[in-house]
């Protein structure tokens, strides 16, 4: 917001509030204040002495009446906290039939001192300005006509109760700019403080998801190969097969088990903390990148589904979140081969390195084509690779090919793959 709109816009519970004593700006009926009633006995004193003072054709004796009269015209001031521009209006209304009914020569510049500061405070700057220029101009035009008196001495006779005027709609101006820019730098204040505590809402939010992201890979895949090769013990147990094998499939289990739980032990500390970027403790890296592409390989083998792995291409180092994301999607796909491609299938997984980043291939050649774009009972598998691969700069397509099997593809950048982990 520019500044010169803020000090048009403000409204009175914009501006901070001055800082006064309690008892001083306790409201009481009509919002009138102790602090306003010591400024309106201020003004009456200045009055009065104007009053005493005061003389000229056509003015009222100097009696109670004219005493009376002058306090009369501070009055409307009590007001003053809770209706600036009105007070201001009564002012100039009383000061008016003043001059008509029960005139002596006094100077408008005590009375109208304190409206003139409220009203321009409050906004109303043309209109304090054109009040004041008003009565002055009328004052010069009626002395002027009733005594005769030269441009010098009408000069020298106003000048005083001019400079009251302008210093009373100065202060008021200034005082509304300082409090403005003050109200502004709050707003302002409050303002990055919502949008900090917004950023580090989306810090925990996007962190929750990467969690939870981890631990559905972990237990999908460890869960989908323990519940091949546990049927496979079964298929043992219930068969003349040597103990050889059953030894085999419970030794997968048991090996299986052991990383899962190494796995959602390390995802889970991570709760623990301080620092939400902080995805792995040093020496982690190469325990949740493509270092473990051939333990994966084999207990994927183990579990029934046969994987061959290529490498094409000179090996590039990779960065700690492309390496991460490219193991997790191998680890989905293979998942994904085991429980959807049918008993036997073959998985050939190519890793290709090129100068513009790494394209990683995922191939079966399952019978019924291998998992379907659309997981049953509500499946994020796929999409789940699409929001890895995309939050290193990378892309992902899956679908069956014309041939039969299914293939899983994705190409990492070089920015998401540029330092060394």
């Amino acid at each position: 917001m520019a500044y010169r709109d803020a000090v048009r816009s403000v409204t009175g519970a914009d501006r901070p509030q001055r800082r006064l004593p309690a008892w001083a700006v306790a409201e009481g009926p009509f919002g009138i204040r102790l602090f306003d009633v010591g400024i309106v006995a201020l003004v009456i004193a200045a009055t009065e002495i104007n009053v005493i003072t005061g003389s000229g054709p056509g003015a009222v004796p100097l009696d109670l009446r004219a005493y009376l009269f002058g306090a009369l015209l501070a009055v409307p001031i009590l007001f003053r906290h809770r209706w600036p521009f009105q007070v201001m209006l009564a002012c100039a209304a009383l000061i008016f039939f003043y001059y008509i009914f029960a005139r002596r020569n006094i100077s408008p510049a005590p009375v109208f001192f304190v409206p003139l500061f409220d009203a321009t405070l409050a906004g109303y700057l043309v209109w304090a300005v054109s009040i004041a220029a008003g009565f002055m101009l009328t004052g010069l035009v009626v002395v002027e006509l009733s005594t005769g008196q030269g441009i010098a001495t009408l000069f020298q006779e106003f000048l005083s109760q001019t400079v009251i005027l302008v210093l009373g709609v100065t202060a008021g101006k200034l005082v509304r700019s300082r409090e403005i820019l003050a109200a502004e730098t709050a707003t302002r204040l409050r303002l990055a403080d919502e949008e900090r505590a917004a950023e580090a809402g989306r810090v925990v939010a996007e962190e929750r998801l990467r969690i939870a992201r981890e631990l559905h890979d972990t237990v999908a895949h460890s869960m989908a190969t323990i519940t091949v090769q546990a049927g496979s013990a079964l298929h043992l147990l219930d068969s003349d097969a040597p103990a050889r094998g059953l030894r085999a499939a419970l030794t997968a289990i048991r090996e299986t088990s052991k990383g899962a739980l190494t796995e959602m032990r390390s995802v889970l500390g991570q709760l623990r903390r301080s620092e939400a970027g902080d995805h792995h403790a040093p020496g982690e890296a190469a325990q949740t990148g493509l270092a473990r592409l051939e333990a994966l390989r084999s207990a994927v083998t183990a579990a029934g589904a046969p994987v061959t792995v290529t490498v094409e291409g000179d090996r590039r180092p990779l960065s700690a979140e492309a390496d991460h994301s490219a193991y997790r999607i191998l680890q989905e796909s293979l998942t994904n081969v085991l429980r959807h491609a049918g008993p036997g299938t073959a998985a050939h997984v190519c890793l290709r390195y090129q100068p513009e980043g790494l394209t990683l291939t995922v191939t079966d050649d399952g019978a019924v084509n291998g998992v379907s774009a659309v997981l049953p009972a509500g499946g994020h598998g796929i999409d789940g690779m699409r929001e890895r691969a995309a939050s290193v700069g990378g892309e992902l397509t899956a679908g069956p090919l014309p041939s039969g099997g299914f293939q899983v593809r994705a190409t990492l950048p070089v920015s998401a793959a540029g330092a060394s982990s």
